[in-house]
């Protein structure tokens, strides 16, 4: 009986780490690739993810310039002659791009690598000094670790809110330009199968487009205000977005950041709640009716 029971408890136990396990891994956000026009020219910090411990990069700084991308390695130890993005199938047989390392004035290696993308694995071989042959690797260079203001994309792909589907305000706050624009806060919030759309009204009209993750969004107007409906990709963070203005002598895609406070959502009521609140009821009638009248066909059946 002892046995039993403490089996019971062992099998009751890894259960519970397996649930852990499985919430933990659908709780991790996907990472979406960032590409050089997803973010502001300059030089960065960036955290950079091996898939061996043996081949750990202990700093490396991204820089941003002219539509391309490249980073500055230092790793840990003294190993490798030279770098290769690729496969060393790719280098050995001589195919250009081999990065040799420089020493910096602390005497560690650095390679400067050209950077396709950031928040996806690239392949990187490194060539072992000791043992003359190319060792295969992948790397990713993680977004979420750069300045938040240096993105001009979400590095993430949206998950569900946590909010019921419906209609919703919520406050939203804006930052970024030169200041003299402003949106209305709350906004409305539009949840369906549990992602989060908001209507963004800005002071003008002279917003002629919006873009969220390279994608493009065009106005309706409302009040002499260009309001558009984008998705909301982050909940109280900076959420980057590009509006085009009209108000200047030609038009101009200004960055501007958005911060959805998701403890201020409030359900929708008045007309507009009201209305959303009507159709889903018929909804479930029309699922209450249908389930009925197949339980009656199979009784007469």
């Amino acid at each position: 009986m002892k046995e039993t029971a403490a089996m019971t408890r062992m099998l009751a136990v890894l259960l519970l780490l397996c649930a852990a396990a499985v919430s933990a891994e659908q709780s991790e956000p996907e990472r979406l690739p960032v590409y050089a026009d997803g973010i502001a020219e300059g030089s960065y910090d960036i955290q950079v993810s091996s898939d061996s411990s043996m081949f750990r990069i202990v700093h490396a700084r991204l820089t941003v310039q002219d539509g391309s991308m490249t980073a500055e390695l230092t790793l840990g130890g003294k190993g490798y002659r030279s770098l290769f993005m690729g496969t060393g199938v790719q280098a050995a047989v001589g195919a250009d791009g081999e990065c040799p390392y420089s020493v910096a004035a602390d005497g560690s290696y650095v390679y400067t690598v050209p950077v396709s993308a950031v928040n996806v694995p690239i392949p990187c071989t490194a060539y072992s000094i000791r043992r003359s042959t190319w060792y295969d690797h992948s790397i990713v260079f993680l977004a979420e670790t750069l300045p938040q203001k240096s993105l001009l994309v979400t590095p993430f792909a949206p998950q569900p809110c946590g909010l019921k589907d419906g209609r919703y305000t919520i406050d939203v706050r804006l930052e970024g330009g030169s200041g003299r624009a402003a949106i209305a806060s709350p906004a409305r919030l539009r949840v369906k199968d549990g992602l989060a759309y908001a209507d963004i009204a800005w002071s003008s009209s002279s917003y002629d487009y919006m873009k969220v993750n390279g994608t493009t969004y065009l106005p309706v107007i409302e009040n002499g205000s260009a309001v558009f409906t984008v998705p909301v990709l982050a909940f109280d963070r900076d959420m980057p977005v590009i509006a085009d203005t009209t108000a200047m002598s030609q038009s101009h895609e200004i960055v501007y950041y958005l911060t959805f406070d998701s403890g201020s959502a409030r359900k929708m009521s008045g007309p507009a709640g009201a209305a959303w609140k009507a159709g889903a009821v018929v909804c479930v009638l029309l699922a209450v009716i249908g389930c009925v009248a197949v339980c009656v066909r199979r009784k007469r059946a």
